[in-house]
């Protein structure tokens, strides 16, 4: 949730839904390394899950602070596969997407049963929070589709027939961010893919993605993605071409 503090340790897997902005610090006179893994479980796995779980990435807004951390001794398994596909995507041996692709299909399918086993856990408050999640789904439906589009917190707590306090205060209780947050990283997401496929301006981007200023846009991406889009892109583009030269080298082609 904004402004929580959450500890951990070596060993320690975080799982960070893609929305909830965050960042990482490390303990005074000490130095921590991280390993990061970024991944679209809709881009990569949707071929994978029988017609029946069309739908299966879970509510992930309700993975959340201490939720969020998987330690080593709880939770070995989460552990060894994520470093295991770190190791493959930095040694690239023979085979190693392929192989990376496997192991990172087993960790999603092994965090989708630990929060399959949280929800039951909290069975008896399910019905009455999934009552209450409906409250803000027009909500969820509509910056979804309509993310570019100007947007006020007025007429999106009258989607949800609640007064703009109630709705703020419903949606930080049901999403862990505000609608603000959500709807700029909504945004900031669009944005990420634009930036990395198209060869559009900054500017003409951010536009596109609903901002009427570039210093709000500029601010709110650096604040989200931890540097600004100009050396984003430059970023995405490389590790892209670099993939892509993989590929080639794999297959004979170069």
């Amino acid at each position: 949730m904004k402004g929580e503090s959450v500890p951990f340790k070596a060993g320690d897997v975080t799982f960070i839904p893609r929305y909830l902005p965050h960042t990482t610090y490390s303990s005074p006179n000490t130095a921590s390394l991280w390993s990061y893994i970024f991944f679209s479980p809709e881009d990569l796995f949707q071929h994978s899950f029988k017609s029946a779980y069309s739908n299966f990435e879970p509510n992930l807004w309700v993975v959340k602070g201490m939720n969020c951390i998987l330690n080593k001794e709880q939770h070995p398994k989460v552990y060894t596969l994520a470093t295991s596909i770190v190791e493959e995507l930095k040694q690239q041996n023979p085979y190693y997407q392929e192989s990376a692709y496997g192991l990172l299909l087993s960790l999603y399918i092994e965090l989708l049963r630990i929060h399959s086993r949280n929800e039951l856990l909290a069975d008896q408050e399910t019905e009455h929070c999934l009552k209450s999640d409906f409250v803000i789904s027009p909500v969820l439906e509509y910056i979804t589709k309509n993310y570019m589009n100007p947007i006020t917190m007025d007429f999106l707590a009258d989607l949800c027939h609640l007064s703009t306090t109630h709705f703020r205060r419903k949606f930080h209780e049901i999403m862990g961010t505000s609608p603000l947050d959500f709807l700029n990283s909504t945004r900031i997401e669009e944005a990420c893919k634009q930036l990395k496929s198209t060869e559009d301006s900054i500017l003409s981007i951010s536009e596109q993605v609903g901002y009427r200023s570039i210093s709000s846009f500029n601010r709110c991406f650096s604040r989200l993605m931890g540097k600004p889009p100009k050396e984003w892109r430059k970023g995405a583009q490389s590790e892209a071409q670099s993939a892509k030269a993989s590929i080639l080298e794999f297959t004979g082609w170069v």
